[in-house]
């Protein structure tokens, strides 16, 4: 006898779906009961979920139980997998809104079961298989070999276009199961069009849209603007055939053997994912200067981050202490390395244990070695302008010291260079805001900040990131003391002269005496983005997916003089136009022959929001750059 017992909200322990599953259930609906999708998912979220053999179910109602049953890599990947015991089934309410509640499933751990074309993707931006006439089914490499998109390929991305181009049209509040269902069968087309890029951003474009409506913790809505923006734009470029490789994305990079490899630790950085992913990572300096990683990162929760703190994994036929490694070195033989610098765990590895270096000394030492002026221009200049999500995430290292505190913030401004006790600050050098790299409560970030930002005049050492979205902003990931500094850390001989501030607790045993101490300075950093008038482009372009059309139509009608005046005054005239562009667009109506109105044209409306995020996103970059060389002193 099958045996079900309730155990928890539906949405916490329903199994990933892949997307093509959830699209076809959806697709298959009549239009009647597509109507109803949107209010029986709300109400699934107070169903408990039962355990099943093999799988779980969800008791919708009379005669209507729903089965799911995941294959052994835990998701539901094929229609077989998921029943409904009603007479309409597969055709049913029932069980397309259970597959509408489902996470969505990342096609990187949970490909399609059945075999697929040579162009299959496997994966959310790693695709196991090729374009055509790139290899073999499961062959690495680029995604598309040198030209413009294939018809099929075009195709592929019009549908994105097009599915994009309604949820902007209609909001986050209309963007429920069938528009999200809409966007999961054209990222399930790109997959089999092989354009990972694409599919990536139409994914991460539902799972926002779902946090968006669901108002969960932690989600921003310009984190969905951002996403919303990248689809449009790499989208509208390939079904126009732009041949730029970068918009189809890559294949899955393999890990390649690497020989004999030699890694000193840099720091250990906590991982805590809004996608159900949490652990720890390892970054690393090769003793010939690249940049490497080592992860333990699997699905759980900020928990699971903390735990990771002194996190052993397996790397071949060693363990590895990840606290150890940070702080130590490790010389690796059969070493298999991804082109994105990340270091395979295989059976064939073997590593030994070897000396620590110094953050002063070897190849960490290059992590200081340049001003942080240029530092920062050089990764705005190499990141994409066209996908603000991934700027900023290269670590940089600077000396710097403390000038005050606002809130949880650390004030500081950077050191000359040089050596020596008495360092002083660049300058007409801009004051540096440190924020928390997460501020979640299991983590030490906050706290580790707080205590830095109650010794002004304190000489630390700054491993981070830059913050791509601020002016003259870092995000630390672990502090040491600063060579020939009296005034710094003084931390335990077993740190190796640095502390990683998501796991280690800094005391103030490991400070310098309050009367080394120096006096707080007068200083505050100005947030050269957020000070402009650019916040009035910033607000528009977000009404836009939170509210559609419409709601920017009515802002149109209501303040368009109030919004674009300021920014011509303040010289920000291509902004005003792009805005005022948006404005017009919104409110637009077009007439058939006879006269009357017909519904507008999403295309126009689409390109326009996108000109004008596309325009907000280089001007702030290039503001945030400014920051970085110009004195923000007040």
């Amino acid at each position: 006898m099958t045996n079900r017992t309730p155990t928890a909200v539906a949405a916490d322990r329903l199994p990933p779906v892949s997307p093509a599953v959830a699209a076809a259930a959806v697709a298959a609906l009549p239009s009647r009961l597509r109507r109803r999708l949107d209010a029986t998912v709300e109400r699934l979220a107070a169903v408990p979920v039962g355990r099943v053999d093999g799988g779980v179910s969800v008791d919708c109602g009379p005669e209507a139980l729903v089965v799911l049953r995941p294959g052994p890599d835990g998701a539901v990947t094929g229609p077989d997998q998921a029943r409904c015991a009603c007479l309409l089934a597969p055709r049913c309410l029932h069980l397309a809104a259970v597959l509408a509640a489902c996470p969505v499933a990342d096609p990187a751990s949970h490909p399609d079961p059945a075999p697929a074309a040579p162009s299959t993707p496997d994966g959310v931006g790693r695709p196991a298989g090729r374009a055509a006439g790139a290899g073999r089914v499961g062959a690495t490499g680029p995604a598309a070999t040198a030209g413009p998109p294939t018809k099929a390929q075009r195709a592929a991305a019009e549908a994105l276009w097009r599915a994009a181009a309604a949820v902007l049209a209609s909001g986050v509040p209309a963007a429920g199961a069938v528009g999200q269902a809409d966007l999961l069968r054209a990222a399930h087309g790109a997959r089999l069009a092989a354009l990972p890029r694409a599919e990536a951003a139409a994914l991460r474009l539902v799972r926002g849209l779902r946090a968006q409506r669901s108002r969960q913790t932690g989600h921003r809505l310009a984190d969905l603007v951002e996403v919303l923006h990248d689809l449009l734009y790499v989208s509208g470029r390939l079904a126009a055939g732009d041949p730029d490789p970068a918009l189809v994305g890559v294949l899955r990079r393999a890990y390649q053997p690497d020989g004999t490899l030699e890694v000193y630790g840099i720091c250990r950085e906590p991982v805590i994912s809004a996608t159900g992913y949490a652990g720890v990572v390892t970054h690393l300096v090769a003793a010939d200067g690249r940049r490497l990683s080592f992860a333990d990162v699997k699905p759980g929760g900020p928990n699971r981050a903390r735990d990771c703190a002194h996190a052993v994994t397996e790397m071949g036929a060693a363990s590895v202490d990840h606290a150890a490694l940070a702080r130590g070195g490790l010389r690796i033989t059969g070493t298999t390395v991804s082109p994105d610098g990340r270091l395979g765990a295989g059976a064939g590895g073997r590593s030994t244990p070897v000396a620590g270096a110094d953050w002063s000394t070897g190849p960490l030492a290059e992590l200081f070695a340049r001003p942080l002026a240029d530092v920062v221009s050089g990764q705005l200049a190499a990141d994409d302008p066209a996908d603000p999500g991934r700027a900023g995430t290269a670590l940089l290292g600077a000396d710097l010291v403390v000038v005050g505190a606002v809130g949880d913030q650390v004030l500081a401004r950077e050191l000359a260079p040089g050596a020596g006790p008495d360092r002083a600050p660049v300058p007409d050098g801009p004051v540096i805001r440190l924020v928390p790299a997460d501020p979640h409560p299991v983590l030490a970030h906050v706290a580790n900040l707080r205590r830095l930002a109650s010794w002004p005049g304190l000489r630390i050492r700054v491993v981070g990131r830059l913050d791509p979205d601020r002016a003259g902003t870092l995000r630390p990931l672990a502090v040491g003391a600063v060579p020939g500094a009296t005034e710094t850390l003084r931390l335990p001989p077993e740190w190796r002269g640095r502390a990683d501030l998501g796991y280690d607790q800094l005391q103030g045993a490991h400070l310098p005496p309050r009367a080394e101490a120096g006096p707080a300075q007068p200083a505050s950093a100005v947030d050269t983005v957020a000070e402009s008038p650019l916040w009035r482009v910033r607000r528009l372009v977000e009404l836009a997916v939170s509210g559609g059309r419409r709601a920017v139509a009515e802002a149109a009608r209501d303040e368009a003089a109030s919004l674009t005046a300021p920014l011509r005054r303040a010289g920000f005239t291509t902004a005003a136009a792009v805005a005022s562009a948006l404005l017009a667009e919104s409110d637009r109506r077009g007439r058939d022959a006879f006269g009357r109105l017909t519904d507008p044209d999403p295309d126009r409306y689409a390109w326009a929001w996108l000109a004008a995020t596309a325009h907000l996103a280089a001007t702030e970059r290039e503001l945030i750059r400014s920051s970085w060389v110009a004195p923000a002193i007040c």
